[in-house]
């Protein structure tokens, strides 16, 4: 790294005294993932020399995680590309021809099926019946209709009452339980299967907000987070393609990998113990030791920087916070940090010789009939497979084979990514099984799943707004430390990116690369006369 003497004369202005006259200002962004590779990117193309990106895995990507497995792609992490007109993601597919097998199958226009709008959901019960499509249909119109009404609290600014607990599950649970038990058309027994259905809507609800149950999700800040308009597209050649676009224009020697951080020591706290084990880091020259921000590594090198881009989840801020920075992060950032909420969602994959579904099933969806009246989401340890929603059919068969894709979420994810393979395998055949009424169904040949939850690197998927939370703990999340309206030191020492960051588009791939774009350009700003 570049290195010049800083004079000692600091003040409000970062570019006064030597760091004007001398040098460029060293920035570190910790992780490289899409938000992290998107500020490195930016700040590089913006004329910054001095970058580098700490990250603490292996390999590139973040949540994005495409594993090749024979002449098919399969996504671990991010599959969607959400919406179009405008999206950072999808301009970057469309320019650089990654959309070009994409088949019909995989856009799908408004709110979107875990995985395909081909062909049929099966709706099964655990007696290993089939709900008429009718009655799906039915209650599929019932539930979008208040889904919609979920929306309105935060878009019309509707008041929230008390019944709700200011809970999206509560609340959708509760209006549409009292529609269908109101229903005068209706069979008692067809009653009792829409009652049921409302569990395994809201479980599909969970996946796709990350969190372990709707009742946690905020009722009156659901509608805030915002859909980009046009179609939301798969990407077959995977979706890491996009993380290596952004990749290659960034040197490799800017990436350190296996370089995880211990510690961010920011507004010159940096201890005598530290100036003490820096003298023998022949990597840190002696005018350097003045820094504004010190990253500890694990393998206990220390890098100097006048700013620091910090991209790790949500997840990771919340098991850390306390050890990660030094002096400790402001109340009210940490109290951001713990209302917001962030849980876990993980595929299963599973290959079959042959397909024991027919050739219309899209996916299928698992309904326990004796959840009709059930209040609660979460399972004993030992029934943590009675949170998986659905298994989806990946289509087109050609490229992926016989593959389902099954879905869980929450606490019992998490005990999923303790058992091994082969109980995993075992324990999904034997529902297949059950709620199909076809006992002869094979074990899959092979298994694929994630880990999000469990990885110390991400603890979880993706953020939700929290019953508790707002959009303004997001944007407290994201603002820079020092803040500058209660500080005299240099500010923008310590920024924050990454998904959880961004108050529309929280959640999302998108979210994460404007994200990263976002500190970026504070910085852009702030050096726009050195950059001229």
């Amino acid at each position: 790294m570049q290195s010049c003497e800083i004079s000692a004369d600091s003040t409000d202005d970062p570019l006064s005294s030597g760091l004007r006259r001398k040098r460029q200002p060293r920035i570190v962004v910790i992780g490289a993932g899409l938000a992290g590779l998107s500020a490195a990117k930016a700040l590089l193309e913006s004329g910054f020399t001095d970058v580098t990106v700490l990250e603490a895995t292996d390999r590139i990507g973040g949540r994005v995680q495409s594993v090749q497995l024979g002449h098919a792609t399969f996504e671990l992490g991010a599959t969607w590309i959400h919406g179009s007109h405008g999206n950072p993601v999808y301009h970057l597919a469309e320019d650089n021809g990654l959309l070009e097998e994409t088949t019909d199958s995989e856009r799908s226009v408004g709110r979107i099926s875990l995985y395909s709008k081909n062909g049929v959901a099966y709706h099964l019960t655990n007696s290993g019946q089939r709900i008429p499509k009718d009655v799906v249909e039915e209650f599929s119109d019932l539930y979008n209709e208040v889904y919609n009404l979920t929306q309105e609290f935060f878009q019309r600014g509707k008041p929230v009452n008390a019944e709700s607990q200011n809970s999206v599950g509560v609340f959708t649970r509760d209006v549409v339980r009292k529609r269908v038990k109101a229903d005068p058309d209706d069979t008692e027994a067809v009653k009792r299967l829409k009652l049921a259905m409302i569990q395994q809507y809201l479980k599909v609800e969970s996946c796709e907000s990350s969190s372990h149950s709707m009742d946690e999700v905020s009722l009156s800040e659901f509608g805030e987070w915002t859909e980009i308009p046009g179609a939301h597209h798969v990407i077959p050649c995977g979706f890491i393609k996009i993380v290596e676009i952004l990749a290659r224009s960034i040197p490799k020697s800017v990436i350190q990998l296996r370089k995880p951080v211990k510690c961010i020591h920011w507004n010159q706290s940096v201890s005598k113990e530290i100036e003490r084990v820096a003298d023998h880091n022949s990597d840190l020259p002696e005018q350097n030791k003045g820094s504004n921000v010190f990253v500890e590594c694990e393998d206990c090198e220390f890098i100097p920087a006048d700013h620091v881009i910090v991209t790790v989840s949500l997840g990771v801020l919340k098991k850390r916070h306390e050890s990660l920075f030094h002096p400790r992060l402001p109340e009210e950032k940490v109290m951001a940090i713990e209302k917001l909420g962030i849980n876990t969602t993980d595929k299963i994959f599973l290959e079959f010789e042959e397909p024991f579904w027919s050739s219309e099933c899209n996916s299928i969806q698992f309904v326990w009939e004796d959840e009709a009246e059930s209040e609660s989401l979460t399972y004993p340890e030992e029934l943590w497979y009675k949170k998986i929603c659905s298994f989806d059919v990946l289509y087109p068969p050609e490229r992926y084979g016989h593959v389902l894709s099954g879905w869980i979420c929450g606490e019992e994810a998490l005990i999923m990514e303790k058992c091994d393979d082969e109980t995993v395998a075992e324990t999904c055949t034997e529902m297949l099984r059950k709620f199909t009424g076809n006992p002869n169904i094979p074990k899959p040949r092979r298994i694929l799943r994630s880990s999000w939850g469990s990885n110390p690197h991400f603890r979880g998927s993706y953020s939700y707004t929290q019953v508790g939370s707002s959009g303004a703990d997001v944007e407290k999340l994201a603002k820079p430390l020092p803040y500058a309206e209660s500080s005299k030191s240099p500010p923008m020492q310590v920024m924050f990116s990454g998904e959880a960051t961004h108050r529309k588009y929280y959640s999302t791939t998108h979210g994460a690369v404007l994200s990263g774009q976002r500190e970026a350009a504070r910085l852009i700003e702030m050096y726009q006369d050195l950059l001229q």
